[in-house]
């Protein structure tokens, strides 16, 4: 069975080292309401941060960057293991990201990772205000 966390008002930054660690270990790890994860700091400079990223993507080559709300936490995910040898890769497959609930996850009761919710500042925004920004039309 699949560890389900639901991903409303948790910080990025710990939510995705949390489900990296655990996909490590073995787990799979499904993340649910990925628009309402929280990313700290001042909007404008985080959408101008997000924004520089994506605009690198825009020459023909490349680095291609998501823009959806559960791409984004994926990615974020993707950084914080080692992708590129076989044991990241099957890690990453295990791992499971939805922009809201979907059918078949709404009789699950998620859980909730307390200490990836402490919030310290009034300065955030959320992955899908991030993604909205950066011109996703998947709400």
């Amino acid at each position: 069975m699949a560890v389900v966390i639901d991903g409303r008002d948790h910080i990025l930054g710990r939510l995705s080292s949390v489900v990296a660690t655990k996909i490590m270990a073995g787990e799979d790890v499904v993340v649910l309401n990925a628009r309402d994860v929280l990313v700290t700091g001042d909007k404008y400079r985080t959408f101008a941060d997000y924004k520089q990223i994506d605009d690198l993507g825009k020459t023909r080559k490349g680095p291609y960057t998501p823009r959806r709300a559960d791409l984004l936490m994926k990615r974020t995910v993707r950084g914080m293991i080692p992708f590129k040898k076989p044991k990241g890769r099957e890690a990453y497959r295990r791992l499971k990201v939805y922009v809201g609930v979907p059918k078949e996850m709404e009789g699950v009761k998620p859980e909730r990772i307390e200490d990836a919710m402490t919030l310290n500042t009034s300065r955030y925004t959320t992955l899908g205000e991030v993604a909205k920004f950066l011109g996703s039309n998947v709400r």
